[in-house]
């Protein structure tokens, strides 16, 4: 039976670990720890349950099923199924994700060297997502360009970012906003929501057994066994870029940015603190190189789903990917923020039971009874709470206000707890029934 080698599948584990480490995982955490300031380990440890615990349970979710969210989804219909896809595919490609990887990338790599105007960035997306569409279009060789050669130079440089953050700190760890010191596990909960690594991992689960099968593994169980493995490596990694540039926000963020809205200025200025002028290069290959593999991963992903969905080549689906990604990336990084946040607090919570609730699917007798009402109402409820945060936000019910942990965005939990009790009493009172 063909199996993989040691070095294939380290290299596999440092291709998952790239394929999420993009813009969102290097410029919220520096800001959590801004922040947080001397509640930093709570919230990191928030942090960490939605940017490392959710990706790390949804691949190992979607490696039980054959690693594709439409087996994932079976329990909710076809129709609902695909609604959901389309939606989590969309999100993390050409909408926000992808094109967010490019303006992360060009307004941290490449900015300080030649501003911020919108020529130079037309001019790098156009160029950034022409790199992107020729590694995209060869998808089996995605463990030896990523895995074996961009990975190794991007841990590289960012041990030397995050070692810096701990050996020479710009200042002292100071006291966090009333947010933070009133809730700093919930803050750090939702910041993660930032980093769409939940989401990512939907769709980067086929990438991973894609990525897997190309090398002759045709089993699935060990298909199976190396996802797992790879998404223990790539959770570690995250895990320890984390916690270093939570520490870099904490320990920095005031003497250098107090008033920073996101990571960018604090990391740019901590490498040139730490480097000197040499510093923006390290920060601009650590970046770039970031950003660039993430977006591969993604644009990947998207195209296997729509070619087979819309019955279209693979290559024409990302020719036209890469370039709608292009053209969204040059409205830049603030409006894209603000755009996608009420899009992702309404699909977390969704994900989040879909992944949960597959997790447990042996507890089920008919898996649908259970996932239908639990997935609606968290559907319902995370519009609701998105509703919030928008100008529609009267449109939102005045009692939403007054379920448990709504003033923390959380208000989806309890109807949705209440959804998945209904939905295991009909599962067991429906089979209990039939044997009458």
């Amino acid at each position: 039976m063909q199996t993989l080698k040691l070095s294939d599948l380290i290299a596999l584990g440092f291709m998952t670990f790239a394929l999420f480490l993009g813009a969102g995982n290097i410029i919220f955490p520096p800001l959590v720890g801004l922040l947080a300031g001397d509640d930093m380990g709570m919230a990191s440890v928030g942090f960490l349950l939605t940017g490392v615990g959710l990706p790390l349970v949804t691949i190992v979710a979607l490696a039980r099923v054959g690693g594709g969210l439409d087996e994932l989804t079976v329990p909710i219909g076809r129709v609902a199924g695909v609604l959901f896809a389309v939606l989590v595919y969309l999100a993390i490609g050409p909408l926000f994700a992808a094109p967010r990887t490019a303006v992360v990338s060009f307004e941290i790599g490449l900015a300080p060297f030649v501003g911020d105007s919108p020529v130079p960035l037309l001019v790098y997306s156009l160029v950034y997502f022409s790199l992107v569409l020729w590694i995209t279009l060869n998808p089996t060789r995605l463990i030896d360009n990523v895995g074996k050669v961009i990975t190794p130079v991007l841990i590289v440089a960012l041990l030397v970012l995050g070692g810096a953050a701990v050996i020479v700190p710009a200042g002292e760890i100071a006291g966090g906003s009333p947010a933070y010191r009133d809730a700093p596990l919930v803050q750090g909960f939702l910041q993660g929501y930032q980093t769409m690594d939940a989401l990512a991992a939907l769709v980067f689960g086929i990438v991973v057994v894609n990525a897997i099968r190309s090398r002759g593994i045709h089993d699935r169980s060990l298909q199976a066994r190396y996802a797992i493995i790879a998404a223990i490596i790539a959770a570690a990694g995250l895990a320890l870029v984390y916690l270093s540039l939570i520490y870099l926000g904490a320990s920095s963020g005031e003497a250098l940015h107090p008033g920073a809205e996101t990571g960018v200025p604090l990391l740019s200025g901590f490498a040139r603190y730490a480097f000197g002028a040499a510093g923006i290069w390290v920060l601009a290959v650590v970046i770039v190189l970031a950003c660039l593999t993430t977006a591969v991963g993604l644009l990947a992903a998207c195209s296997q789903y729509f070619s087979v969905l819309l019955k279209v080549s693979y290559a024409q689906v990302v020719v036209v990917f890469c370039l709608f990604s292009a053209v969204v990336a040059n409205l830049g990084l603030t409006q894209l923020i603000n755009v996608s946040v009420p899009v992702l607090v309404a699909m977390y919570p969704v994900a989040i039971v879909l992944v949960l609730l597959s997790l447990l699917s042996d507890w089920w007798i008919r898996p649908s009874r259970v996932f239908v009402p639990a997935m609606t109402m968290a559907a319902l409820f995370g519009m609701l709470e998105s509703l919030k945060m928008v100008e529609l936000a009267g449109w939102a019910p005045s009692w939403l206000g007054a379920l448990p942990g709504a003033s923390a965005g959380l208000g989806w939990v309890v109807p949705v707890l209440i959804g998945t009790g209904a939905g295991i009493l009909a599962d067991r009172f429906f089979s209990i029934s039939k044997r009458w």
